[in-house]
């Protein structure tokens, strides 16, 4: 008989390696696995030669704006700069995962729009440790039951 593979059994695997759905944790928590898991660090002190920045600045005419850029003296006009702060933080995903230094001017804020940056990349981390332990239930002879 041989062994079968169950979501149940790699969500067990997950816990008992303290990995949990999004939905069980808050997002400090969140924060701290897919920070230690993809590498990156992230901070609102202005460190030296950040890859990636996120901030906001006020025009000539007082108008605010959100830059989001990795080049810290020149950035893009077209690609960098936001006059709405809705998807400014679309790249952050990306370095998160890259494991890039980010700056982030808000990081103290009860931002929603960061929180579902945290979310979308520990939806990653949840998948990339469901898919380690499938492969590793798969190496120790599991197999999906056949559905006939």
């Amino acid at each position: 008989m041989s062994k079968i593979l169950t979501e149940e059994l790699i969500e067990a695997r997950l816990r008992k390696i303290n990995v949990l759905e999004k939905e069980e944790l808050d997002h400090d928590k969140m924060l701290k696995a897919i920070t230690d898991h993809f590498d990156f660090k992230i901070t609102d002190d202005w460190p030296n030669r950040p890859d990636m920045m996120f901030y906001s600045e006020t025009t000539a005419d007082g108008y605010e704006v959100w830059i989001a850029t990795d080049n810290e003296h020149n950035p893009s006009v077209n690609e960098d700069i936001y006059y709405y702060d809705n998807d400014w933080l679309e790249k952050m995903p990306g370095a998160m995962i890259d494991g890039a230094t980010i700056y982030y001017d808000n990081l103290n804020d009860e931002d929603y729009a960061f929180q579902e940056v945290i979310e979308e990349v520990y939806d990653d981390y949840y998948n990339d440790k469901k898919n380690e332990i499938e492969h590793e239930l798969i190496e120790e002879g599991y197999e999906y039951k056949d559905e006939d």
